[in-house]
């Protein structure tokens, strides 16, 4: 193939992407104490909000969490249980300190996991950082919404999206009943 072409192959993959994410609605909550208090600006928050709506995402919520297990379980569930929601991705929390509870409010509300998500995530974001080994993160489903949890840097952010972008707009179609063909 020559190079007009494989470019134009990219452009191609990259607007199918684009216009079969439209039916994602989102809700992004960054987990941070630091944030929560006013501390420190929501940078990775920011970048996840600038990621999903590139790839046509909708933004139905975007919100700052303190790191206590319950009220970010109670708001995971919520946030799960809205009609109008069919993903929600978290950043932070999911590292190995003390107060990093994310990955535990997911296990709490889901009720099944994704696993090669995380696993994918982790095996791929390992050729950057060696940090990817101690991340806690995990995936679902809950009520037909896809649950995923990312790191706290914006870097992380970035890095760790790139590599499930691909197969978000599927994910979404697959959990909203439509036969595997046509969420292809």
């Amino acid at each position: 193939m020559d190079e007009e072409g494989a470019r134009m192959g990219a452009a191609t993959e990259s607007s199918q992407i684009i216009s079969m994410a439209s039916g994602i609605r989102a809700v992004v909550i960054t987990v941070s104490d630091a944030c929560s208090r006013g501390e420190r600006k929501d940078e990775s928050g920011e970048v996840l909000v600038r990621l999903l709506k590139e790839i046509g995402a909708e933004i139905v919520l975007a919100k700052i969490v303190s790191d206590d297990l319950e009220p970010l379980t109670e708001t995971l569930r919520q946030s799960a249980d809205r009609a109008d929601v069919n993903m929600i991705v978290t950043t932070g929390g999911t590292g190995l300190g003390p107060r990093d509870n994310t990955p535990e409010a997911t296990l709490r509300i889901i009720e099944r996991e994704a696993q090669g998500l995380a696993e994918a995530m982790r095996m791929q974001t390992l050729k950057y950082t060696p940090m990817a080994m101690i991340s806690r993160g995990v995936c679902g489903i809950r009520s037909g919404t896809l649950i995923i949890n990312l790191p706290g840097s914006p870097k992380s952010v970035s890095e760790s999206f790139a590599i499930i972008k691909p197969v978000l707009p599927h994910a979404v179609a697959l959990l909203a009943g439509q036969p595997h063909e046509a969420a292809e």
